[in-house]
């Protein structure tokens, strides 16, 4: 009988190292994944740190970041590598491309992956404003993270020059107007040197814009991605608003202003406000050298931004094993205490409620109040305009942003026209 167990174990242990050394022989999963890299500061060296520090958690799992440029260049890579058949097992593109990808045929929802109590639990934890823009007919299919809303920045030296209150940011479109004339410097030549107010229309021109058309009282589409609202009295007003700016107050740069340059002409004191994303925070923070300001976007008829950022997806073409590695990784960078340090050493916003209840969130919010405020904004925020064929959907109302503002039609002709177009490339979808 002993022999007997002496030969059970050793075929037990013999049977046990083939397993190992099969398992040593395929080596560790691979996870390829694009990142955008959409704003300024150390981003990657950040992500660098969580790979590092997940690989060693996990060895049987080897991340492969991939930095893949704008997120408009990150959605085309994508795309054309899961055309080829060789797309990234994830990666982060923008929460507005949720149904470009679900129309390709691209990604596959989180809901087969959550299993566990816990799992459901990490599912809810999110911010119900950052969901808007990941769930749709009934599924979840993507993963908030590099989640932002548009907030407003100011100069607070400037303000004490103009003789207005430093603590006291605008709050509505009339007191933003009174504020940037005061801000406004001209010398002797009439040439302007400081403009007061630069909101960008390169870049993402419809994401700024939508915040002046919630607060002017109505969204730019509806929730299902089928139908858009450009030509709406609110949304012409928001953008006759925009254009009166320039024109009429003279308190903003003529022409297009340049999403990637605007945060450098805030440093250089080119400009007193600045309507960005609040994932420039950190970038701001370290690169202004005077006392700065943040406070959430003025209201006309209401407050409000739309939400904004990236998501991150799982690819359809990939193994099981892929997808679990992928999904483990997705639940470790977005556990409270690394979505409160990414918030830290970002600005973006932390995705969930409980991170904000952190030691470290709570310390770094109380001697830097103005990371909280793209938060307290969250109430006011609306899902970022995102339909189907959501690319060329987007671009005609980005054309005719541009075309008002240039001059070259009016903004009720401008959006008329963006409204035939959007209607045109979203009647298969109705």
């Amino acid at each position: 009988m002993r022999s007997l167990f002496r030969m059970l174990g050793r075929a037990l242990g013999f049977a046990a190292a083939m397993f190992a050394g099969a398992a040593l022989a395929q080596g560790p999963v691979e996870v390829q994944f694009y990142y955008p890299i959409a704003v300024g500061g150390p981003i990657p060296k950040i992500i660098d740190g969580y790979v590092a520090a997940f690989e060693k958690e996990n060895p049987g799992i080897q991340l492969k970041p991939i930095y893949s440029g704008s997120y408009q260049e990150s959605i085309a890579k994508a795309l054309t590598a899961a055309k080829s058949g060789d797309p990234p097992v994830t990666s982060i593109l923008l929460s507005t491309d949720m149904y470009t990808l679900i129309d390709e045929g691209a990604i596959v929802p989180f809901d087969d992956l959550v299993k566990t109590a816990d799992d459901k639990a990490w599912l809810k934890s999110f911010y119900p404003a950052f969901m808007e823009n990941s769930q749709t007919g009934g599924k979840t299919w993507g993963i908030p993270f590099q989640r932002s809303t548009v907030v407003l920045y100011y100069n607070k030296d400037a303000f004490k020059e103009a003789g207005l209150d430093p603590n006291h940011p605008p709050a509505t479109w009339a007191e933003m107007t009174a504020d940037a004339e005061k801000l406004t410097k001209r010398d002797a030549s009439g040439k302007v040197t400081q403009w007061g107010v630069e909101i960008p229309s390169s870049g993402f021109p419809y994401w700024l814009f939508q915040g002046l058309a919630i607060e002017n009282g109505a969204n730019l589409m509806n929730a299902a991605g089928t139908e858009v609202y450009y030509d709406k009295p609110e949304v012409v007003g928001a953008l006759q608003y925009w254009v009166d700016l320039v024109d009429k107050y003279k308190v903003h740069p003529p022409g297009i202003v340049d999403w990637g340059t605007t945060p450098k002409d805030f440093f250089e004191r080119k400009v007193a406000m600045m309507w960005t994303t609040t994932g420039n925070l950190t970038n701001v923070r370290t690169n202004a050298k005077f006392d700065f300001g943040v406070a959430m976007l003025p209201a006309m008829k209401q407050r409000g931004s739309p939400t904004g950022g990236g998501n991150f997806y799982i690819f359809k073409k990939s193994t099981p094993a892929q997808r679990e590695a992928a999904f483990k990784f997705i639940k470790w960078v977005t556990q409270p205490e690394r979505a409160a340090q990414w918030g830290i050493d970002t600005g973006y916003v932390a995705v969930r409620a409980d991170a904000w209840d952190t030691p470290e969130m709570k310390k770094y919010v109380a001697g830097f109040p103005a990371a909280a405020v793209a938060r307290d904004q969250l109430p006011y925020a609306k899902a970022e305009l995102s339909t189907h064929d959501n690319q060329r959907v987007t671009k005609v109302l980005n054309d005719a942003l541009q075309a008002a503002l240039t001059g070259a039609k009016t903004p009720a002709q401008a959006l008329k026209d963006a409204q035939r177009d959007a209607d045109r490339l979203l009647r298969s979808y109705k």
